[in-house]
């Protein structure tokens, strides 16, 4: 058997994908020892706390290793995979000795970006100009554990419901066949309830699955029984005797969960929040709603009462401009902004974003709502960025789609204000000298108050109320 010299080989690092990031989940290896990959193929997917990713490998070689397996979460800058660059050939990592093996947190040569032609993209150092190719997955692939609790799948809030028993692991497709079409997030959903891919039938575009797809495998594989029945776990695998597992689920807290619980406690105890509330008479706005979506110029585009919710926010913040600012601790300075990021918080199969329209104050309203409608598209396929996360100044979080009629939101880390949107629904209202049938709505504005007093934030919030009341304002205020 041909050895190979530590010299040539390469430790790929975990990558910081995103500004400030200091790990990453390694969700799926698209490679194993023995593979040869070459430059910018994606080796692996990964999930961090505003994002999934997937890594494309800088050079060309043999895989010698995979460091950690699917599931652990590993901290930026450390190796996760080994590669022979050297042109040799290789045996998988299982089958050489002990001492030939490089450990983990072994120094390595980080990879040159220069004169390789190459563009910079969002993480490693660019593709390669010449086209790139997946090696074919190898063996069975392990099904994991199916989660319990339902995951949301659209930005609505509708979640299908968990099986009541995990479904029975599938034969994986034997080797050589090509990785099935999904996108990360639909990768994401098969792993969490335990469904093989390469056995779903997909019914998306260019034979792409969906999330439909994955749900549909799923109820196809849950046994019919008259009573519930959880078969007994094999004896190598049986859960310890401390935890029921027919009576509760411990869900280890990472990713989108874990940065969100992090950021939420940190300005709860951080930014003494106020909240004030007003109930608004929304009614010309819903028939504004109707008429723009009759109008020419908005043919394609998304509109609804949260674009002109989103619009009358950006008046006000323009007629009471000190509310887009962030307090500086460190220099100890309100620091005013001239422009609005404005963000949408979004329910997503991985938990709770806020994506950011960025320079939302620039845009006409047939600009805000294509903006808006990329946005939620974007989000909905998991597909949003770091870069669309970060940077936000003011935020608008409509709990109304679920049905609620209003909350007291918590402030985005860095931000001032947020601006949660209620239930639109008929009650009886006081117009015109009578009690007629009106849409209403109540707003709900929370606010830093170490740099937005209770009058500044009683004159934005009175100012949205204004416009949606009598929406012809934002001609007049605009």
């Amino acid at each position: 058997m041909t050895t190979m010299t530590e010299a040539s080989v390469r430790e790929f690092k975990m990558p910081d994908v995103g500004e400030g990031l200091t790990e990453a989940e390694i969700l799926k290896w698209y490679v194993q020892p023995g593979d040869t990959v070459t430059d910018g193929q994606v080796v692996c997917e990964v999930e961090t706390a505003k994002a999934a990713v997937e890594l494309p490998i800088p050079y060309d070689g043999v895989v010698r290793d995979l460091h950690f397996p699917e599931g652990t979460t590993v901290d930026v800058g450390t190796a996760i995979i080994a590669v022979d660059v050297g042109g040799g050939s290789a045996a998988p990592a299982a089958e050489q000795p002990a001492a030939e093996r490089p450990a983990a947190a072994a120094p390595a040569e980080e990879p040159k970006a220069a004169g390789s032609g190459r563009q910079p993209v969002l993480v490693g150092y660019g593709v390669a100009t010449s086209s790139t190719r997946r090696r074919p997955r190898k063996g069975p692939e392990v099904p994991v554990q199916q989660a319990s609790t339902a995951i949301q799948t659209e930005l609505n809030g509708h979640a299908p419901a968990a099986p009541a028993a995990t479904p029975a692991a599938t034969p994986a497709a034997p080797a050589g066949t090509e990785r099935p079409l999904a996108k990360p997030p639909v990768r994401k959903l098969a792993k969490d309830l335990g469904v093989d891919l390469t056995t779903v039938v997909p019914t998306g575009p260019d034979g792409i699955i969906t999330r439909e797809d994955v749900h549909a495998a799923v109820a196809a594989a849950v046994p019919v029984a008259t009573e519930p029945q959880v078969a007994p776990a094999p004896a190598a695998t049986q859960a310890p005797a401390s935890h029921d597992t027919t009576r509760e689920t411990r869900i280890p807290v990472k990713g989108v969960r874990k940065a969100t619980a992090a950021a939420m406690v940190g300005s709860a105890f951080t930014a003494p929040h106020v909240t004030e509330f007003v109930t608004v008479d929304v009614t010309r706005t819903m028939k504004l709603v109707e008429e723009l979506k009759a109008d020419k110029e908005f043919t394609g585009l998304r509109v609804n009462p949260l674009l002109l919710i989103a619009k009358a926010l950006l008046v006000a913040i323009r007629r009471n401009p000190d509310v887009n600012a962030s307090w500086d601790e460190a220099a100890q300075e309100i620091v005013v902004k001239h422009y609005v990021n404005l963000g949408i918080a979004a329910a997503t199969p991985r938990g709770l974003i806020v994506p950011n329209i960025k320079d939302a104050h620039a845009k006409t309203l047939p600009q805000l709502a294509e903006s808006l409608g990329e946005l939620v598209a974007t989000a909905r396929d998991g597909k949003t960025s770091p870069a669309a996360m970060q940077g936000g100044t003011v935020t608008i979080t409509n709990v109304g789609v679920f049905g609620v009629d209003t909350g007291t939101p918590i402030l985005n880390p860095g931000e001032s204000a947020i601006l949660a949107v209620g239930a639109i629904k008929p009650q009886p209202w006081v117009h015109k000298g009578k009690v007629k049938p009106r849409q209403v709505t109540t707003l709900a504005l929370s606010f830093d108050h170490r740099l937005v007093d209770g009058e500044l934030g009683s004159k934005v919030l009175a100012d949205v109320a204004a416009i949606l009341e009598q929406p012809k304002r934002l001609i007049t205020w605009a």
